[in-house]
Parts: structure tokens; sequence; C-alpha cells
């Protein structure tokens, strides 16, 4: 399996080691639940560095990216800002989301999900004008800490990074000291995202976790982004679904005569489907991914649930008839049973606050 620059200290942390998307990553450091629930109250850090920055460079990279992406980054007027967009194929479905950063005039980042990496790439490359380069920047390690004091530990911990990313908004991003830091989280909460060159990412772990952010793994990275409401790539979405079927139609800029790939298709096709959120409201069991759901307009599946740490039940995205709305009862077959949940708009929870 791939390892990360950090492979070394999360063994020396104790941590549960699994594979993911082909990555020996770390699980938990000791308890699932207790790392949420430091995220969500107090800081915690995230290796993250099997996710892949793209960088997208030349005088046609924005006519690129344009074409290639269902947001438009012609939105991004100044340099630092970014996007989060989907990428498509011809039919409209979804082979990744991603986000965008416009870092120059003519020049882009974009960090690709570690199980779509490689694809992603192949994809671009096929889509690529002879104006615009591709530069996968495979020497860089990627950290997120994330939490309401994630920003204060990170300043502590790094303060050679605090004059340039002080004033730094939600969705921009900032280059400074040879690192490129931004603000776009994945759990709902506040905090930064740094990368840096693989060489020096040890140093800056191990002076995260002296500043008091504590180390988390893909457990609780998985049970805060369920409770943000926030996909996960080849499980929430895939390429059979359009984005308006799975809860990111807010990602698809159909405004004005720009031409993307999967246009014609999402114009053309209607939702078949939706994407709602699930809070049980029986004891006895917990949602999962594929468990069947019986809604008032049919049947639907669940693509993600887990128990709420925060929230203290379990929750849930599912796949829903197009016609079900929030505030509707339905169904839901847990191994021999069929217990109630309720249909919600996610997110369930952002800034440690409980939204349904």
């Amino acid at each position: 399996m791939l390892r990360t620059p950090l492979h070394d200290a999360h063994r020396a942390a104790g941590a549960k080691l699994v594979e993911f998307a082909g990555w020996d990553m770390p699980l938990h450091y000791g308890s699932q639940v207790e790392e949420h629930h430091a995220v969500r109250r107090d800081a915690g850090v995230f290796d993250t560095s099997h996710m892949l920055a793209v960088d997208v460079e030349g005088a046609q990279a924005t006519a690129f990216l344009r074409g290639a992406l269902a947001n438009d980054v012609e939105r991004l007027r100044s340099p630092g800002k970014a996007l989060y967009s989907c990428l498509l194929d011809e039919s409209g479905g979804v082979l990744d989301d991603l986000i965008v950063y416009f870092t120059a005039p003519h020049r882009y980042r974009v960090v690709l999900n570690a199980a779509t990496a490689e694809a992603d790439i192949a994809w671009l490359e096929k889509l690529r004008p002879a104006g615009a380069g591709l530069r996968p920047r495979r020497e860089l390690a990627m950290l997120a800490v994330q939490g309401p004091r994630a920003r204060e530990k990170f300043w502590a911990a790094l303060p050679e990074l605090r004059v340039a990313s002080e004033e730094l908004a939600n969705f921009g991003s900032i280059e400074s000291n040879d690192c490129f830091v931004a603000r776009t989280g994945y759990t709902g909460e506040d905090g930064f995202e740094l990368l840096l060159p693989a060489g020096r990412a040890a140093d800056a772990w191990q002076r995260l976790l002296a500043a008091g952010a504590r180390p988390c793994g893909l457990g609780a990275r998985d049970t805060l982004r369920l409770e943000a409401g926030m996909n996960l790539s080849g499980q929430d979405m895939d390429a059979a679904v359009t984005p308006y079927e799975c809860g990111l139609g807010w990602t698809v800029a159909l405004n004005g005569a720009r031409d993307f790939v999967g246009r014609r298709a999402l114009e053309a096709r209607s939702p078949r489907c939706k994407m709602l959120g699930l809070v049980l409201e029986e004891r006895g069991g917990v949602l999962r991914a594929h468990q069947p759901v019986q809604a008032p307009g049919g049947e639907g599946t669940i693509t993600s649930g887990s128990f709420s740490p925060t929230m203290n039940v379990s929750i849930a995205l599912a796949r829903l008839p197009a016609s079900c709305a929030p505030g509707e009862r339905v169904q839901v077959a847990v191994r021999d049973k069929r217990l109630a949940a309720r249909t919600v708009r996610p997110p369930f929870v952002r800034h440690g606050k409980i939204l349904v």
C-alpha cells in the first residue's frame, strides 16, 4: 500500500492503520468518538496527504477548466479564491467532486480525492487543450486542522504563517513560506488546510500536536463529514447519478452559454431521485450504507450512515424518490427490522450546532 510522509508518526502514536483507496491510513488513535468530539469542541489534525493537488497552468487554463468542470471558474475573480465543483462525464454522471483554487492569472490548483485521483487526471488529460498543462504535485503533503480552536492552535504551532493567514476568508487560500494555506474544510468546522513539502510534514505535525491539536483518523473524519452533510466520493455520488441527484445541484453553473462536459445531458435529463438526510427515530439498530428505505413515494437506499456522536442518534444520507421532501417519515430495513426515520435537509450539524 501507499504511505504518506507521516506514516512513521502514525505508527509511533499507536494508530490503528487500515487500507483506504490503496493507502495505509490511520483509522483512529485509540478512540474515534473522542477524536470526533475534539474537532467539534476544540481542535483536531488530520493527515490528508493521500489526496492529490494538481496545478493547472497556461494561457488556456481558464478556458480548459470552464469546459471541464460543472461549476464556473470564471467566478473566481481574485487570486486566492476557491470554489467547489463536480467533474462530470458526458452523461452528466459525477466522476468526482473537487475544490479548485485560483492562485494567479492563468494558474489554478485542484485538489482531487485519493480514490479517483489517477482516473481524474487521465480524464482531464483527454480534455486538456494544448495551451494548458497539468502538474500533479505528488511531492506535497497535506494536513487539515479543524475545530473551533483550530486557527488558534495552528498559529501557535506555525507562527510564521499567522500574518499571511490571519485575514483569510472562508473558501480562500494564500501561499506563504513555501506553504499553501486554505480555509475550505470537510468537517463542518472552521480551520485550515496546509499543503507543504513532504520533508517538512513530520515537523509541522509534531508542532501541531504540541500546540494541543488532537490527531484524528479516518473514522472521525467520516462521522464529522456525515454530520456536516458532505458527500463521500464513490459512495454518496458516482457516475450513476448527476449532481442534482446527490444534493450537489448548487455546484452546477448553467448561467450563460458556457459549454461544459455533461451540460447537455443535465439539461435533457430530469432527476430520477434526490439526496436527503435521515434521522433514526427508533432504537434497535444503526443506519448503514446500502440499507433499503421505504418512502411515501417509493423505494430508496442509504448511501452513508453512522451513529452521530454529536447528536447521540443514528443519521444517514439517502438516495430517495424525487418526490420526497424534508419532514416525511420513512421505514429503513435494519437487519430483520423496519425502523422509523424522518427525512431532513442536510447538514445535520454545523459549527458545533445541531440544525435538524
